[in-house]
């Protein structure tokens, strides 16, 4: 809507200019016409006398005309471009608003399915096959191998129901994975050391089964994809305050589901091709983009000062509206942003001059031209006649002469610079 009022405003500034070039159009003509008349005048003498009074009258009021006109063009531009300034703050407030509501909302949808991850990864280190697989006599201890196959067996029938996982690994204390729910398709991971991940030593450091570790998005070896690492302690016993057996990380295919969630913003059609979605990790760099774009490689400048949401202008004229992570529940984010970046529609933006400016330049110095051309076509027998046409400040109307000028054919015959018909006002 705030759109259509602009371009309403644009549409009745194009009206008004149109009418008020066709008014000084008029006016020139009139002007011309009136000069004309006056030359001839001149050029008869005493009968001409009464004819030369009228076309200068003529003259004056298509000077009065063309001051109406200009007057009007003047306070017309000012209205409309105040319009315009207004419509403009109007769509970029707006816009900006609804673009902080899509960040929020890309945001939030990210939170609830990260929020559900750390659920899953705090329910699976206390399932019974995980757990035996580590405690006494278990695989962990490298006593009993049919353990660590069956923990495998049950990580197998997880992923089956939860597809957004590439993985699980059940890794025993020295960092050493003994159970995948994947071994087949990723043979890499049984046996893995990640005795040195960051997520392996944030587990093996939580207080009690309600606390998780969570790594940022990185690219991982063994599946060759962007992934979302999340762990848990597995306790004996499978309780919330047992010892320290082992860890179980969960791998959330990041590269996939933050596509699915990009591609679904609610952006329209018609915004589609200027219109850029992000999630920015805390550094500011892309982890997600429309069309894959940047993700893991992209810095992005965000000017949020201090705010955890809001929307300004770049300095390339696009609307950028961000929202940080407030978590969801007991998930407390890692301090992402959503942002969309828009583009301007064609046309939308403050550039270029005003509909009306300048429209009676090409105007204002037309008269003053013609008239020191044609005052010298008088023949010096009228030398009497010519004083009494209105005086002529020759040297500014050389300056208008050497400014560009073109004539249409009827003007040329007007003026003299074509042979025209004469007219012998003596028969009338």
């Amino acid at each position: 809507m705030p759109e259509k009022v602009v371009a309403f405003t644009k549409e009745i500034s194009r009206l008004t200019g149109t009418g008020l070039k066709s008014i000084h159009d008029v006016t020139r003509r009139t002007r011309i016409i009136a000069i004309n008349a006056m030359i001839e005048a001149a050029r008869i003498g005493e009968k001409g006398r009464g004819f030369a009074v009228v076309a200068e009258e003529v003259g004056k009021i298509s000077e009065q005309v063309t001051e109406i006109a200009t007057t009007l063009e003047t306070e017309l531009s000012a209205r409309v471009g105040e319009l315009d300034a207004h419509g403009q703050t109007l769509i970029r407030a707006i816009r900006g608003t609804r673009l902080v509501d899509l960040a929020s909302n890309t945001i939030d949808i990210v939170d609830r399915n990260l929020y559900e991850r750390s659920c899953d990864v705090r329910w699976w280190a206390t399932d019974a096959a995980v757990v035996d697989a580590l405690s006494s006599g278990g695989a962990g201890h490298g006593q009993n191998h049919g353990l660590a196959e069956h923990a495998s067996q049950r990580l197998a029938v997880i992923l089956g129901a939860y597809t957004v996982y590439l993985d699980i690994w059940v890794v025993d204390l020295s960092g050493k994975v003994v159970a995948t729910g994947r071994g087949s398709r990723y043979p890499g991971s049984l046996g893995r050391d990640v005795s040195e991940t960051s997520w392996f030593r944030d587990a093996l450091k939580t207080k009690n089964g309600d606390e998780y570790a969570v790594s940022d998005i990185e690219m991982n070896p063994v599946f060759h994809s962007s992934v979302a690492t999340y762990a848990a302690a597995i306790r004996e016993g499978g309780t919330s305050h047992g010892k320290v057996i082992g860890v179980l990380g969960v791998f959330f295919d990041w590269a996939k589901q933050s596509q699915t969630v990009i591609d679904n913003v609610r952006i329209a059609d018609e915004e589609k091709d200027r219109t850029r979605c992000l999630i920015l990790d805390a550094k500011g760099r892309v982890i997600a983009s429309t069309g894959g774009r940047g993700v893991l490689t992209e810095q992005f400048s965000l000017s949020a000062e201090g705010k955890t949401s809001g929307s300004y202008t770049d300095a390339q004229g696009r609307v950028v509206g961000f929202f940080k992570t407030v978590g969801y529940e007991t998930y407390a984010g890692l301090g992402w942003y959503g942002v969309i970046v828009q583009e301007l529609p064609s046309g939308a933006g403050n550039g270029g001059a005003h509909p009306l400016a300048g429209l009676a330049e090409p105007f204002q110095h037309t008269a003053a031209r013609l008239k020191l051309e044609l005052t010298a076509e008088i023949p010096a027998s009228a030398s009497t006649e010519r004083e009494r046409l209105p005086e002529i400040d020759q040297s500014s109307l050389q300056a208008e002469m050497e400014r560009p000028s073109d004539y249409s054919a009827e003007e040329a015959v007007l003026l003299g610079l074509v042979e025209r018909p004469r007219i012998d006002l003596g028969k009338f």
